[in-house]
């Protein structure tokens, strides 16, 4: 009876211990698939150029799994995506751990306080995981009103989003811009035909009121 009891403990040990062990097998995995990735995103996926690339660290792993295979379908069609999902052949499974990957990392969206003791590689590391968007001007009232009343549902109240829906604050400004502009042009596809009627009743000052409401967005704890 005891020999019984000490194989089901080990067989106990041994599942969780394998179990413990896949979260950082996927994470291990993801960072080398995003490898290519970060020539453009960087390698904490922060975005590049000012928002000519998107922040894609923090960001919804289900969107993110979405929009990889909406490029390599091409139902969203990006041509300098093309090599990096169709051409390169992304799986299922790849397109999984890398969105995984990209949505574990957390980016700071204040400056961290440093201990007298920190020496230069401490700083230079935690700030390398600081990512703050610039506040911009605008009427946050109006802006609040409207992104409560037609973004908050899929985007969430602190525009983190919410399960497929994208994560909008700490995105760079000047990229939602485009995307809405795609939108409306339906040049991207959105999840819904209603959305799109509702950007296109906005005036720009609302949209930009918007814009402007979620850069102080960052400033609200999740």
């Amino acid at each position: 009876m005891r020999h019984r009891s000490s194989i089901a403990v080990a067989l106990l040990l041994s599942a969780l211990s394998a179990h413990a062990a896949e979260p950082s097998a996927v994470q291990d995995s993801g960072k080398d698939i995003n490898g290519p990735c970060a020539a453009c995103h960087g390698e904490l996926g922060q975005g590049g150029k000012r928002g000519e690339y998107p922040r894609l660290a923090g960001q919804k792993p289900a969107y993110l799994e979405q929009q990889l295979r909406n490029f390599r379908s091409r139902a969203r069609l990006n041509i300098p995506m093309l090599p990096y999902t169709q051409e390169r052949e992304l799986s299922d499974e790849d397109i999984r751990q890398v969105a995984a990957y990209l949505a574990g990392i957390e980016l700071r969206t204040e400056f961290p306080d440093f201990k007298d003791s920190d020496d230069a590689l401490t700083r230079l590391e935690a700030m390398e995981k600081v990512m703050i968007i610039p506040k911009l001007a605008g009427d946050l009232a109006n802006g609040k009103t409207l992104y409560d009343e037609e973004c908050a549902y899929c985007h969430g109240g602190t525009g983190r989003g919410i399960r497929r829906f994208p994560m909008l604050v700490g995105q760079y400004t000047n990229y939602l811009q485009r995307q809405i502009d795609a939108y409306l042009k339906r040049e991207r596809p959105h999840d819904s035909d209603e959305t799109l009627g509702v950007l296109g009743r906005l005036s720009k000052q609302d949209i930009d009121d918007i814009l402007a409401y979620i850069t102080h967005l960052q400033d609200v704890k999740p």
